[in-house]
């Protein structure tokens, strides 16, 4: 079994957990009263949404941007059977800056830190497709 399902797994458990933790501040901000139930229709209106239900949301939303290319060039070193000792770290290490961004998205959302974890995770993710361009 190729040992890059172990990170491509890690993401998924980041992006769950994330998403579980959208849904209680959603459900939270419902259940007070703070925001009616049809805000969440389209994502508008004139409720007042409070900043934790908008930071979890966006927090969400990025683990299906960027990190839908890394599950591809993962996918793809499976699928070819490339093995690589650099793919490898580089995979964790994309794992590590993207839970990093998230624990800062979701806390004290420091907008220098945050763009520094994803242009790390970005270049690990652009550096995953250079090393299996090198390997075909």
């Amino acid at each position: 079994m190729n040992s890059l399902l172990y990170p491509m797994f890690c993401l998924v458990l980041l992006t769950t957990v994330v998403a579980l933790m959208t849904l209680a501040c959603r459900v939270k901000s419902v259940s007070s009263g703070v925001v009616k139930l049809r805000y969440y229709q389209l994502m508008q209106g004139d409720d007042a949404v409070p900043e934790i239900v908008t930071r979890t949301t966006r927090c969400a939303n990025n683990l299906f941007e960027i990190p839908v290319l890394f599950y591809v060039v993962c996918t793809l070193y499976i699928s070819l059977a490339v093995e690589s000792t650099a793919a490898l770290v580089l995979a964790w290490l994309f794992v590590g800056f993207r839970c990093v961004q998230a624990i800062i998205h979701l806390s004290y959302n420091n907008v220098l830190h945050r763009m520094s974890a994803f242009w790390g995770a970005f270049i690990c993710m652009l550096l995953l497709w250079i090393v299996l361009l090198g390997k075909l």
